[in-house]
């Protein structure tokens, strides 16, 4: 095992403390209800993600992406380690963190308009104040003239766009997205993508994504962090340097370093479901990096 210099630990440690989320040396357990049986899905795990950052998590099945994106979320107590937001410790859920889950989670019963301001209402903002703000992020998720309709009169793109609006309208520092476009067809998902740099950018969210899929990671990140086989770690990040503004699906497919990029990541995800050595190396497109 390698012991990191002086210099470098202290690099560290001030990225750590200059970052909006912190994780450090996390490990997660978790008891199934049913069995009784303990999983340990984390150990070990450092990541930091920066202000105003995109950044994408992926790795193989069963690594524990949704298991630390919970644990951010303050949904699971760590077993040891910490999990940080702005310097202070993480410990339960909060309005500062707005989670969009895989799932819709609309209720049925209510319009298009009230589920995009629940949250609002549940903070006591009054009816007139909460329907502008939700009309507002409403209209950023490109969703216009629908307010009235009720959930099940939406296809599964527009279900998640008023998720992701219902969220923006909270006004959350941090915006925990965990494969909230797995459900939706291809070309559904491309839209959502498209439309999801062109959100997090006005916004200036800082964002954690986790996705199965390493050209939906490349098209949304910043930086791409690579988890090894459970218990996960992260094992590499790389730097994703294609502009947001030029960040279309029809300018990355004619892209060489597009496709170099992703065949660089697909080589890490499959090296560490390998179980290869931890030691990432270097491209012309991207620089990955002990995490």
């Amino acid at each position: 095992m390698s012991v990191a210099s002086p210099t470098t630990a202290a690099a560290a440690v001030a990225k750590r403390e200059h970052a909006k989320l912190a994780v450090t040396d996390l490990t997660l357990d978790y008891v199934n209800p049913e069995t009784g049986a303990a999983h340990r899905a984390v150990e070990h795990l450092d990541l930091t993600v920066a202000a105003n950052e995109f950044l994408c998590v992926v790795g193989p099945s069963g690594c524990g992406k949704s298991t630390l994106l919970a644990a951010i979320a303050g949904f699971l107590p760590p077993t040891a380690g910490s999990i940080q937001m702005n310097g202070v410790e993480v410990e339960g859920p909060g309005a500062e963190r707005g989670v969009v889950f895989q799932e819709y989670a609309l209720l049925p019963w209510m319009t298009v308009l009230d589920n995009a301001a629940l949250g609002l209402k549940l903070r006591g903002m009054a009816k007139p104040q909460r329907y502008e703000e939700a009309r507002r992020y409403l209209a950023i998720a490109n969703l216009h003239g629908v307010e009235h309709k009720y959930p099940h009169e939406l296809s599964g793109g527009m279900k998640q766009r008023v998720a992701v609006a219902r969220t923006l309208a909270n006004t959350p520092e941090v915006m925990l997205m965990d494969e909230p476009f797995a459900a939706v067809d291809a070309q559904t998902r491309m839209v959502l993508q498209e439309e999801l740099v062109r959100i997090a950018a006005r916004s200036q969210l800082t964002v954690l994504f986790i996705t199965h899929s390493v050209e939906e990671a490349i098209f949304l990140g910043d930086r791409v962090a690579v988890m090894s086989p459970g218990p996960g770690h992260v094992r590499a990040t790389v730097d994703v340097p294609f502009p947001k503004a030029a960040r279309t699906w029809a300018s990355l497919n004619s892209d060489p370093a597009f496709g170099a990029l992703r065949d660089r990541l697909l080589d890490l995800v499959r090296a560490s479901g390998a179980g290869a050595p931890s030691t990432p190396g270097t491209t012309a497109q991207a620089a990955a990096t002990d995490a």
